[in-house]
């Protein structure tokens, strides 16, 4: 798991495996690690609960590397490595995620009134009806009585739902399902295409809705730049819809797919949620915490020296928050390693899912919405589901800043 330098290697096989235990490991040898990926300069690893946070929350801890005078901008040799053409670097270091302070929160206001609590309360009906429509599919779908509930419902389920909030047509979701797939693979080919693919459909949608508005997010970013141009750009709208899009379903759909595949493999678990649904919500966080889909999250740069851990990490360095070891932190969550959707942590959030401080995930509430409604719904239609394969056989994809699975065959 390490190379011959003592550098953890994100895209060894073990870590890529078992990426909670690999990196509870670390957690428990040193507050901070080196790490390497192939193509990019070493980074650091913060793994512990408070640590994390930290990194997170302080504003000595950036996003953007051009914000440190000196920074080696990590972000852009990833892109390199991965064959990105760097015309297309600008839309990459437009979105909301990539930028601090002032910035940050102007781009982050544009788009904060689509996830409101009223606004994804109101959502509530849409979102249950669409998962009883995919639910009512799904015998359809079977082969020999086994279906990929990752293709026909885990992910179906979620882009539906942020197209329908952003105003991407119907028609057009299958192909930003697919840009979105190689796009969040973060390597291959694919991931040029897809967007480039994105930047000019979002192109064309802007000029529609400039003339022909409708309810949704789009045209509301038309607005707010009619309203202060200045102030918005094409490129910082193309960067807000694809950032949406992207993000607004890949982490639902990978909560939904790994949630069921531990219930299933988890019985005591499921039949307590299933003798008492009240108890979907603190499922909806557990899950999130013990096989959330996010073991990474972006990297932040220190804009001045900063300790942690006794260790000290310089100016203009890398770090990445490792969420998927503060949410087994033992200094935090006692038995961490249990799956346990009694868990009252007290207060309403305290796993990192879904990040902390400023840049906390926007689209947290709609995604713990969506998963109450299709994992209540789910169990209720199909109370002898069933994984189709041992749970060993699962497979997990490569990206080693994402716990998904490749397939999740179940039977009824």
């Amino acid at each position: 798991m390490t190379t011959s330098e003592g550098m953890v290697d994100l895209t060894d096989a073990e870590l890529v495996r078992d990426p909670f235990t690999a990196y509870s490991r670390i957690r428990e040898r040193a507050a901070l690690a080196k790490a390497v990926v192939p193509g990019i300069e070493p980074m650091w690893l913060v793994t512990r609960y408070d640590d994390v946070k930290l990194v997170m929350s302080d504003p000595r801890f950036v996003s953007s590397a051009a914000a440190v005078p000196g920074a080696v901008d990590l972000r852009e040799q990833l892109w390199r490595a991965t064959g990105i053409p760097e015309e297309h670097f600008v839309y990459l270091k437009a979105g909301v995620s990539e930028v601090d302070g002032a910035e940050h929160a102007r781009l982050r206001g544009l788009v904060t009134r689509a996830f409101t609590v009223r606004r994804v309360t109101e959502l509530r009906p849409r979102i249950a009806e669409l998962t009883e429509r995919l639910l009512d599919e799904l015998p359809g779908r079977a082969e020999d009585g086994v279906v990929d509930l990752l293709r026909h419902f885990a992910y179906p389920l979620p882009i539906a739902v942020i197209c329908e909030l952003v105003g991407i047509p119907e028609k057009d979701r299958p192909q930003w399902r697919d840009w979105s797939a190689a796009l969040a693979a973060g390597f291959g080919p694919g991931v040029a295409e897809a967007l480039a693919g994105m930047v000019d459909h979002v192109r064309v949608l802007l000029e529609f809705r400039r003339h022909h508005p409708a309810d949704d997010l789009i045209t509301g970013l038309v607005r707010a730049q009619a309203e202060d141009g200045d102030r918005l750009s094409d490129v910082e709208m193309i960067a807000l819809v694809q950032n949406l899009v992207v993000a607004g379903h890949e982490t639902t759909a990978h909560l939904l797919a790994n949630g069921t595949a531990a219930l299933l493999t988890h019985p005591d678990q499921l039949a307590l949620l299933r003798a008492d649904p009240a108890l979907l919500p603190k499922a909806v966080h557990e899950l999130m915490r013990w096989c959330g889909p996010g073991l990474g999250t972006r990297m932040r740069y220190a804009a001045e020296d900063v300790e942690i851990g006794g260790e000290l990490v310089r100016r203009g360095e890398a770090v990445m928050p490792v969420l998927a070891g503060a949410n087994y932190d033992p200094r935090e969550f006692a038995t961490p390693e249990r799956l346990d959707i009694t868990r009252d942590p007290g207060r309403a959030e305290t796993h990192v899912g879904f990040g902390a401080g400023p840049h906390y995930c926007l689209g947290a509430a709609l995604a713990r919405q969506e998963a109450e409604i299709a994992f209540g719904a789910l169990f209720r239609r199909y109370p002898g589901l069933a994984l189709a394969v041992e749970p060993e056989e699962l497979r997990h994809g490569p990206n080693p800043g994402t716990w998904q699975l490749d397939a999740l065959p179940v039977r009824w």
